[in-house]
């Protein structure tokens, strides 16, 4: 590796890439929205496209991420909870199976009417307390641990014998519909199901435990006063066991890196990689988060790394909900961010990756395997004749199509900081 005192960043805007909307007039929500910073990276830089895993293939935030750094997601990825429990503080021993969980709505039939209880935005401490007051004996002899995270997200942690991550959702990830049973997985080995079995008749328990609990505390009698969503069902999904990932340090040649982080996912993520982890005040992981406070804090802190990567979730959030105009101005904020670091940081030594993990269209309301746009500035990068940063226009850039893990060895070459193979 040339040493050097090079930087480089990878900022993303959560699920901002998407597919032409009719309502925009055959736009994405890109090319709908004012970018001029990040049209600025187009026309200066290098844009192309990116599949995060294979092409066609839609990825989670967590196998984004993890592709994103260094690790592959097909080989390394344990499920989604046990980052989302590292994130949030809870810790896990081998043998725990963790879970992401949703704060979510279901009427008096028991059918979900929101799976997100209107974004519930305050309560759920409360409401995470309350859960494990009811679940502090155990469940069948299986320790509980639950605790709140951003918004309507939150973690739920099972320890004691004979326990197996190999089993389904409780979410069913559509509204309507009663809450799933969670069930050993169809890939569930036979010496393993036995384990699975328990496990997944635990967590049945934890949601029905959970939701008489919830049902009628103070947090949703005061929720429904205000015409607001009661969160009084939690809905586990993602089930994992810890993982073991060789530091980001090692696998990257002494790379020192660190996440300026939003929501927990990232968090866990980072921790696992032995990433410094940089909390930011005002960084909400929702609609109303401070993008310049999250620009300020990776222009603060560049000096002490190598490499940053910031994910600004508020563009994920405006597909999930097919807003356009949510998401349009969640890419607007985006915007802002880099045109904060584009007045504040030396580009004569640091060079950015500006794309996003995963395209989550308005129209589909979900991640989709649709390529994300990307465009790398700076330092070492050489420009092509793109005018704007969009999905059209970026197909056509000196890029060309790479792949998630292909970004750090590119930023790598354009800062100096990679050896030559052979002689």
């Amino acid at each position: 590796m040339s040493h050097n005192d090079s930087k480089m960043i990878i900022l993303l805007g959560d699920g901002m890439g998407g597919r032409d909307v009719p309502s925009l007039g055959g736009k994405t929500c890109i090319e709908a929205a004012n970018t001029p910073a990040l049209d600025t990276l187009a026309r200066l830089g290098s844009s192309g496209l990116m599949y995060l895993a294979r092409p066609g293939q839609p990825i989670g935030s967590d196998t984004a991420h993890m592709a994103l750094i260094g690790y592959d997601p097909f080989t390394q990825y344990r499920g989604r909870g046990p980052f989302e429990a590292k994130g949030v503080g809870l810790d896990m021993k081998p043998g725990d199976v963790a879970f992401r969980c949703n704060f979510s709505t279901v009427d008096a039939k028991g059918l979900i009417i929101d799976r997100r209880a209107g974004r519930i935005e305050s309560g759920t401490d409360e409401l995470a307390a309350r859960i494990m007051e009811v679940c502090k004996d155990g469940i069948d002899g299986v320790q509980i641990f639950f605790k709140a995270s951003v918004e309507h997200r939150a973690a739920l942690v099972l320890r004691g014998e004979g326990l197996d991550y190999r089993v389904t959702d409780v979410d069913p990830h559509e509204i309507g519909v009663a809450p799933a049973k969670c069930a050993p997985r169809d890939d569930c080995p036979p010496e393993a199901r036995k384990a699975a079995e328990k496990t997944a008749e635990v967590v049945n328990k934890f949601v029905a435990i959970a939701h008489e609990a919830l049902d009628t505390h103070k947090v949703n009698q005061e929720r429904r006063k205000a015409k607001l969503p009661p969160a009084n069902v939690v809905l586990p999904r993602g089930a994992g066991e810890a993982v073991d990932l060789a530091p980001f340090s090692k696998i990257h040649d002494g790379l020192v890196g660190a996440m300026v982080v939003e929501v927990d996912l990232v968090r866990g993520l980072g921790l696992y990689a032995q990433m410094d982890v940089i909390d930011v005040n005002g960084a909400t992981g929702g609609a109303d988060t401070n993008e310049i406070a999250i620009a300020r804090a990776v222009a603060d802190h560049i000096g002490s790394y190598d490499l940053i990567l910031c994910n600004i979730k508020a563009p994920d959030l405006g597909g999930h909900d097919s807003n356009a105009l949510a998401k349009i101005a969640a890419i607007e904020k985006v915007d802002r961010a880099v045109a904060f670091l584009l007045d504040t940081l030396n580009w004569g030594n640091t060079t950015i990756m500006l794309g996003g993990d995963h395209c989550t269209p308005v129209t589909v309301g979900d991640h989709t395997g649709d390529a994300v746009p990307v465009v790398f500035y700076g330092h070492g990068v050489r420009s092509d004749l793109v005018e704007h940063y969009s999905e059209k226009e970026a197909g056509m850039g000196g890029i060309g199509q790479i792949a998630g893990a292909d970004v750090i060895p590119l930023l790598r070459n354009f800062a100096g900081r990679i050896v030559k193979f052979g002689a």
